[in-house]
């Protein structure tokens, strides 16, 4: 059992997605995380000064997890097209694993990311300053033409929603997925080639 003294804000994060994957956005409440917990839900607030507040911070968790690997891709040395390929190839499967392997709870991150579109933005742009960064290291070892740095990432990042934004995810697992998500890889990475 949690006390009030040893309580962490991650510890909250990961009771008010439970809670939130039982009884859904509409009913979840502070007091339904802090009974999870054994605490009081005043101590819930000391970490978390409202339930906006709160979900907030759960929407940026959720979006957040897929960073690190990602980050981890656009620093990395190598061909700026494998990189570039892994990274998508990344996102894609990290979306779709969320989607698919709990519906519900991914139903429910939709609903806080309507609420938390100030989250999403600065989620998104951290993406596409990953992308960016690749982007980037394949003018500077002419892999990719030269062209605008940020408009390219942006461009790169809209071209594949299909395979990352939430609004086609009832698409993830139609049969032919990945072939479609490699036949638009093939337009963006000839769309980006230097000529020989």
């Amino acid at each position: 059992m949690t006390t009030d003294t040893t309580l962490t804000a991650e510890q909250i994060l990961i009771a008010a997605e439970d809670v939130l994957r039982r009884f859904g956005p509409a009913k979840a409440t502070v007091v339904d995380v802090a009974r999870i917990l054994g605490v009081s839900h005043s101590s819930v607030y000391r970490h978390f000064p409202s339930k906006a507040a709160l979900r907030e911070a759960v929407t940026q968790r959720w979006l957040d997890q897929a960073h690190h690997e990602l980050a981890a891709i656009s620093t990395e040395g190598g061909h700026s097209a494998d990189r570039l390929h892994r990274w998508l190839t990344t996102l894609f499967a990290a979306k779709r694993k969320k989607a698919l392997d709990d519906p519900e709870l991914f139903a429910t991150y939709m609903v806080l990311v309507e609420e938390n579109s100030g989250t999403v933005d600065a989620h998104i742009d951290t993406l596409v300053g990953q992308i960016a960064q690749i982007v980037q290291d394949g003018m500077d070892g002419k892999e990719f033409k030269l062209a605008h740095i940020l408009n390219t990432a942006r461009a790169v990042f809209d071209a594949t929603a299909p395979f990352h934004d939430p609004a086609f995810a009832p698409t993830w697992s139609a049969p032919g997925a990945d072939d479609r998500f490699e036949a638009v890889w093939k337009l963006v990475l000839g769309g980006l080639k230097a000529k020989s």
